[in-house]
């Protein structure tokens, strides 16, 4: 008898869980080469262009363009076999912790194939042995192996560089491993909805697999929290020891730029199941991108300001300090209390500690905060997020403009993350997100933006 259904196996071919990308993000293939040339770039020029022997100056005059050029027909003084190994050594250290270590076992958000995966939170723990098993090396070894990191920074980006780009085309050519094959209707191997274009170069930039895994190891989650978040934390203490070291003391400019770094990065571990419910996470692919984000970007280039001061100290004034104390904490209290707000709400919006909260249902069944932290703009926490890493920026003083460079990508990454957002958002709510934004009209700053 003829219906007007479809069945399983005619709905699965017409819409199948691993579809064929349609539409490519950073324009496809022209952007994804423009971003790991341009990020590469930026890290080879920042390194060459502010230093200890040679400043931190902008312009770039032509002489200084052609030092840089140089440095670059030198590769063997930056290509460190040492250098990767430790650095390998270092992945593998907290790899092992993962797995070692005891954690909760806790499940992430449903994906698309109706399928939960399960996590195990000890980024913490890990990092609590690890500052431990610090304190043991520094109290037998000395400032040694600190100072040698310091001095061998860039070494270890370049190693760091390299070891993500590996491990990037490993996870792509792993992702072939079993994706077109279904079981029980549902594909073996998750791809991700922008990583599944076919074209080579672009998938392996954006990330092919939804969530790579060898064994229990979720390898996106792990790069996203554990070897580049620690590595940012044990470079800015290795160059606060080498500023001890020269001058016989911690400055304020640097205590200033650290601490909160260090706090940031201990949050984010404190909240890591939070974590899983990103749009890195549930949404986004691993590959190149995230990769190279994690394990270089992040500690590579938000250090920066730690090893401008190891090299250039700054005294600063006790006005300037209080002010720029006051700026860090008053902007990490926005990000942090507008965070754990929504987190509340989303985990039980009857909690009767949120009954004062506001919100509209939508046609989906969600419901949107329209008062709170979230009454005053959509994107709250990017706002604390910003002046946060402002504040850290201008713990280095006047001097250059280069240290400057944190706060301004940030920025960049935060208009984008809400561009993301805001798309998502209104696809997902359709009419519902329209009534949202005449309720809640500003985006970061109320009143302003």
């Amino acid at each position: 008898m003829a219906t007007g259904t479809t069945t399983s196996a005619d709905a699965r071919k017409a819409s199948p869980l691993n579809p064929r990308t349609t539409h490519r993000e950073f324009f496809g293939f022209p952007g994804s080469v423009t971003v790991m040339t341009t990020t590469v770039a930026v890290l080879y020029t920042w390194y060459f262009s502010c230093n200890e022997r040679d400043g931190c100056k902008l312009p770039l005059t032509a002489a200084r363009w052609q030092h840089i050029l140089s440095g670059a027909k030198n590769y063997q003084t930056y290509l460190s076999p040492q250098a990767l190994k430790y650095y390998t050594m270092w992945w593998l250290w907290l790899a092992a912790l993962y797995f070692i270590l005891p954690g909760s076992r806790v499940q992430g958000v449903t994906l698309r194939n109706g399928q939960r995966l399960t996590y195990t939170i000890n980024g913490l723990t890990s990092f609590l042995v690890t500052v431990l098993t610090a304190m043991a090396v520094y109290a037998k070894t000395g400032t040694a192996p600190f100072l040698w990191i310091a001095e061998h920074y860039f070494e270890l980006a370049v190693s760091s560089l390299i070891f993500s780009t590996s491990l990037a085309l490993f996870v792509y050519l792993y992702s072939f491993r079993h994706s077109s094959v279904e079981r029980e209707g549902k594909p073996v191997v998750m791809l991700a909805l922008a990583g599944n274009s076919g074209n080579p170069v672009y998938d392996f930039f954006i990330g092919r697999e939804l969530n790579p895994r060898i064994g229990s190891l979720d390898i996106k989650c792990f790069c996203e929290l554990r070897p580049g978040i620690m590595g940012w934390v044990l470079l800015n203490v290795s160059f606060a020891i080498k500023q001890y070291v020269e001058t016989g003391r911690v400055m304020s400019s640097m205590w200033l730029a650290i601490v909160p770094q260090i706090c940031y990065c201990i949050d984010t571990l404190l909240f890591e199941d939070k974590v899983l419910t990103t749009m890195d996470i549930t949404t986004d692919g691993f590959g190149w991108m995230l990769s190279f984000g994690d394990l270089t970007w992040v500690p590579f280039m938000y250090s920066l300001q730690a090893r401008y001061l190891s090299f250039s100290p700054i005294e600063l004034s006790t006005a300037y300090t209080v002010f720029v104390a006051l700026l860090s904490v008053s902007s990490f209290l926005v990000f942090r209390l507008s965070n754990s707000q929504k987190n509340a709400f989303r985990t039980n919006p009857n909690d009767p500690k949120l009954k004062h909260l506001k919100f509209i249902t939508t046609e989906s069944g969600s419901r949107l905060l329209v008062s709170g932290w979230w009454g005053m703009a959509r994107h709250i926490n990017y706002t604390g997020d910003w002046f946060y890493g402002l504040a850290q920026c201008l713990a280095t003083g006047f001097g250059t403009p280069m240290t400057y460079f944190f706060s301004a990508y940030f920025l960049v990454l935060l208009v984008h993350r809400n561009y993301r957002d805001e798309c998502k958002c209104r696809d997902k709510y359709k009419k519902d997100w329209d009534r949202y934004c005449e309720q809640v009209p500003y985006m970061f700053i109320p009143y302003v933006i």
